[in-house]
């Protein structure tokens, strides 16, 4: 039986799931307006856990 992800648990997965899309984002070139959508839904998500996401964001 698989079991449910605590909150840490869930909160770990999103940051990283946010992470990797930032990385992405760093690497792109142009333009991608899913991408950009995919990071504002995965911000709003971290925001409602309460979890601040100006640190992982990159400094350029």
């Amino acid at each position: 039986m698989e079991e449910d992800m605590t909150r840490d648990e869930m909160i770990k997965y999103e940051i990283d799931y946010y992470v990797n899309l930032i990385r992405i984002k760093n690497a792109e070139n142009g333009t991608n307006k899913e991408l950009d959508y995919q990071l504002k839904v995965q911000k709003n998500k971290l925001a409602a856990l309460g979890v601040n996401t100006e640190s992982y964001e990159f400094d350029n």
